[in-house]
Order: C-alpha cells, then sequence, then structure tokens
C-alpha cells in the first residue's frame, strides 16, 4: 500500500477543502476563475519575470485558509490537526488593538516551515482563538458562561486526532487512513446545518460579531480561503466588474513602482448565508448571517526587522498624515511615503539589509576580480558579483488581518477600554498549542544564511553579513 507524504496530504486537504468551500459559498469559485485569468493575463505580460517571487505552478495552487476556535483546548487539539499534514504554527498576532473595531483574537499561522516544502505545496492556515479572559469584551459572567459552552463542544473527534497524531509522527500515513484522515478534516471545517441557539449567538454579537461567530456555534468553520494573485489591483477591477462588491480598499502595503514587499489582501464582502436558529420559546425559524467572506492576496519580500521597523514608521508616518488631511485617500498617501522613504529597487533593500535574500553568484562578474579571505556580503552585492534573489513573504500583517475582519462587520461591537487586557505573546501561544511557535524572522535568517554558507564555500571566502538599518528621515 502506497504511503502518502506530508506535502502530499497537505495539497490533498488544500484541494479538498477548496472543493467543499466552493460548494458553500459559490462566489469563492468566481474569485479563483478571476485569479487564474489575471494571472495567465499577468504573465503573458511580464514572462518569466512574473515568477520572481515564486513558480506560476506554485502560485496557482497556493491557498491560505481562515479559521476560528474558542478555547486553549480547541486551539492545542487543532495544531495536531495540522501536524498531519505538515503545518506548524509559525507567528504571533494580537488582533484585539490592530483595529477599531471589537476583535477579542489572538492568532497563529500553520503552514510548512522548510523552503522545499513550501515550495512543493504552501498551504497554510491562519487560526485565532477567542480571548475569552479578557475583560475588556467580556465580563465575568459572560467569561464562566463562554468556558461552560465551549468545554461542551467537540469539534475534532478521537478517530481524526489519533490519525493526526499517527501521521504527525510518521511523516505521513497510509494511503487509505490518508483517505479517511481528509475525510474527517474536510468534513470538521465544514458550515454546520444545526441549529443556532438566537439568544445565546446575538449576545456575544453585541460584543463582537467575531466572537459569535466563534463562541456562538457548535462548530468551527472555513471563514475564507485565499487564492494568491500577481496582479491584485487588477483582480479588484475584475471581481467589481463582475458584480462583486469588494470591501473599500485593499489592506497592507500601496501600490507604487517600487519592490512589492510583505503582504497585500482584499476580500469581497461577507454574503448573507441563511441558518436557522432556535428562540427562547423553542421554536425554530431562518435568519441570516454574515461571517464568511472571499480573500485574496498577492505577496512580495520579506523585510528584516530593520525593514520591519521602517514599514512600521512608514505606516504611522501614513496615518498621522491622514489625520491632518481627513478627506485624502490612504492609499495615494500611503504611496508617498513609499516613494519617499523605501528603496526603490531590489538591489537597494539587499544592500541596505532591508529585506531577506538568498544570493546566486555571477561568474562572469567575478572574472578577474581577487577577493580577500574575508569580505563583506553588501560589498559582494554592490560589485554584483552575487546577485539577490528575494525571499517570499510567507506571513501575516495584524493590522490587515483585522482590517479584512473590520471590513467584513456589520457593527463595531463593544470593548471598555479603561480595563487592561490580558497578556497573550508567542510564548504563551506556545505553551497553548503544545509546540514552539516559531517566529517567522527566524526562517527567513536561517534560509539566507544557508545561501551564504553555499556562496563562501564557492568562492572558498568568509563572508560577513550585516544587516544594516536604514536611517530613514520620518
Amino acid at each position: 500500500m502506497s504511503f502518502k507524504s506530508h506535502w502530499e496530504l497537505r495539497a490533498a486537504f488544500a484541494q479538498s477543502l477548496s472543493a467543499m468551500y466552493g460548494t458553500e459559498v459559490p462566489a469563492y469559485n468566481t474569485l479563483v476563475d478571476a485569479s487564474t485569468r489575471v494571472n495567465e493575463g499577468f504573465m503573458a505580460q511580464h514572462g518569466s519575470a512574473a515568477e520572481r517571487l515564486g513558480s506560476i505552478s506554485r502560485v496557482t495552487a497556493e491557498r491560505h485558509g481562515a479559521i476560528r476556535v474558542g478555547s486553549e483546548r480547541e486551539m492545542s487539539q487543532v495544531g495536531r490537526v495540522f501536524a498531519a499534514f505538515g503545518m506548524y504554527p509559525v507567528g504571533f498576532y494580537d488582533l484585539r488593538d490592530a483595529s477599531s473595531s471589537a476583535v477579542p483574537v489572538v492568532s497563529t499561522a500553520f503552514r510548512p516551515i522548510d523552503s522545499d516544502e513550501l515550495a512543493k505545496n504552501p498551504f497554510r492556515v491562519f487560526t485565532s482563538m477567542l480571548a475569552g479572559e479578557d475583560p475588556r469584551f467580556f465580563d465575568k459572567e459572560l467569561q464562566t458562561e463562554l468556558r461552560e459552552f465551549l468545554a461542551n463542544r467537540e469539534l475534532f473527534g478521537e478517530e481524526l486526532l489519533e490519525l493526526a497524531d499517527r501521521s504527525s509522527r510518521d511523516g505521513g500515513i497510509d494511503e487509505e487512513s490518508a483517505s479517511r484522515l481528509l475525510v474527517l478534516a474536510t468534513a470538521a471545517f465544514e458550515l454546520s446545518s444545526e441549529p443556532v441557539n438566537y439568544e445565546w449567538y446575538r449576545r456575544l454579537e453585541a460584543i463582537s460579531a467575531v466572537a459569535a461567530d466563534i463562541g456562538g456555534v457548535g462548530s468551527t468553520h472555513i471563514n475564507h480561503l485565499t487564492p494568491r494573485v500577481l496582479d491584485i489591483d487588477a483582480l479588484y477591477h475584475e471581481m467589481e466588474a463582475l458584480g462583486i462588491e469588494m470591501i473599500d480598499e485593499i489592506q497592507g502595503p500601496p501600490r507604487w513602482d517600487g519592490p512589492d514587499v510583505l503582504l497585500r489582501q482584499t476580500s469581497f464582502r461577507a454574503l448573507g448565508e441563511d441558518r436557522m436558529f432556535v428562540h427562547p420559546d423553542g421554536s425554530i425559524k431562518p435568519g441570516n448571517l454574515r461571517v464568511r467572506f472571499g480573500e485574496v492576496e498577492a505577496r512580495g519580500i520579506a523585510l528584516t526587522p530593520a525593514g520591519r521597523d521602517l514599514y512600521d514608521r512608514m505606516v504611522a508616518e501614513t496615518d498621522r498624515r491622514l489625520a491632518e488631511q481627513p478627506d485624502a485617500k490612504r492609499t495615494d498617501v500611503a504611496r508617498k511615503v513609499w516613494e519617499e522613504n523605501l528603496p526603490h529597487t531590489e538591489l537597494e533593500l539587499a544592500e541596505q539589509g532591508l529585506a531577506y535574500f538568498t544570493f546566486r553568484l555571477d561568474r562572469n562578474a567575478l572574472e578577474g576580480t581577487e577577493l580577500a579571505s574575508t569580505v563583506q556580503l553588501r560589498d559582494l552585492v554592490s560589485q554584483r558579483i552575487v546577485i539577490p534573489e528575494p525571499i517570499v513573504y510567507e506571513d501575516f500583517l495584524p493590522r490587515s488581518a483585522a482590517g479584512i475582519f473590520q471590513s467584513n462587520l456589520t457593527e463595531q461591537g463593544s470593548k471598555d477600554e479603561a480595563l487592561h487586557g490580558t497578556s497573550y505573546d508567542i510564548d504563551r501561544m506556545s505553551v497553548i498549542v503544545g509546540k514552539t511557535v516559531t517566529d517567522p524572522n527566524t526562517l527567513y535568517q536561517k534560509q539566507q544564511d544557508h545561501s551564504v554558507a553555499d556562496l563562501a564555500r564557492e568562492l572558498q571566502v568568509r563572508i560577513i553579513s550585516d544587516n544594516a538599518v536604514l536611517n530613514a528621515a520620518l
């Protein structure tokens, strides 16, 4: 009997979820079809340059999903499920203060961590956990009721968890067990047809629509599946031309003439979906919920800590200028800030240590050059002896994620700013998941360091890599 490795299981899992979600949310299929057309058009226009941040086969297959769980127990269990597919927790995101709306969740993303595994299939799932202990959102009485409600529901059955643990331990699983694993894992994220307790759901919805979606129902579900697109602005306009209402703007960095960095995201607005509700008198009546939407993303270059510091300062500067010019358009203001402060070429990003790269030797440029026994990486780049190849950003931005959530909420919700929020960080999330949550920078730096080490062996020199901080005048 054949054996299914983690990457094969991951690819099959992404396809299975995509088929299921397309049945539940037909507009998702429209989004995927539009993304494919945009990518084909971009490839035709730009040729091989379009694949600088990933092959077209990878980009076409690429998806990220988003789910929400309610408790530490559920977060630990979903971590076991994703480990079956070679997906591990990377990054910590606190969305509670990342937008003006009440979004009481903390998150991590489960994804492959090895560059070869990412190249085979980069499926990732942004996973949010309800911060049910945070008194700014939930008073003592509601905290107690939430704990009881969540303790009495079961999102992931024992058979699924046992198969997942076996696949995680053995690096994969036999074909027959793999089929069962995929059926059970996909079913765990289907939208339930069970009636929703109307009164309980509305109580949580008054706090946050996100809280109601997590803690107001008896199951979890895929909130969105996100294709990757090479030109997100073209995709945005194409979806509008098809009559699908998009959120007001693209989240993340603006479109500009320089290198694409980090992540840009947008979505169509959450669609009204028919659900059945159980009312206090015991009657079951139809209702409507808006919790699921179609997101799309465009990925850029991963930034170093120095680059992220610059990015954060540019975002803050954009906010400052918008406060002074309330009628201005955010994208226009942000573009101006980017043009003033961010290097306009990949080469400058590499020379200034602002982004992560792998490095390829140009033997023609090396010819006739006498290298010292120890050289600076930035000098090799400046002399064009090595060619920087950008490392794609595989992760997320808290503000953008919260912005997507906020754009799809009908109400602001409520939060008591006078109280102190419960403390969460990457270390606490590691304890919750039961596995170390990796800092994304560790993975990018490791990939860059391996490239530099290979280059040093090829040149037979010692290479010093120094990520300098750009002193941008903001």
